[in-house]
């Protein structure tokens, strides 16, 4: 999942599906890249769980699935709260040695 978030344009992709679903090539139209190329994006983003794809025709429905980055989100908050508390201590240390600040 990290890897699928890594890429700017794959994080885009997932900011215009924020707002609901849409047709791939909607999603692809303000990317200066061709249609199949986006399509390789949003295959990333399949495997990933992060995109839902629905077909009817030939129209390709892309959705969000924001399950897995709660996920990341309750992973990240645990490292949130480790430097938060050693960023903490410091601040306290500091306070109490202001002698041996920089």
């Amino acid at each position: 999942m990290f890897s699928a978030l890594s890429d700017p344009t794959r994080r885009a992709i997932l900011d215009r599906l924020t707002r609901g679903p849409a047709r791939i090539s909607d999603v692809a139209a303000p990317f200066a890249m061709s249609l199949a190329a986006v399509s390789k994006h949003v295959k990333v983003l399949e495997r990933a769980g992060l995109v839902r794809r629905s077909q009817q025709g030939r129209e390709h429905t892309l959705e969000l699935d924001a399950a897995p980055l709660r996920a990341v989100a309750q992973y990240g908050a645990r490292f949130e709260r480790y430097w938060n508390e050693r960023l903490d201590r410091l601040e306290a240390f500091i306070a109490l040695n202001p002698e041996e600040s920089p």
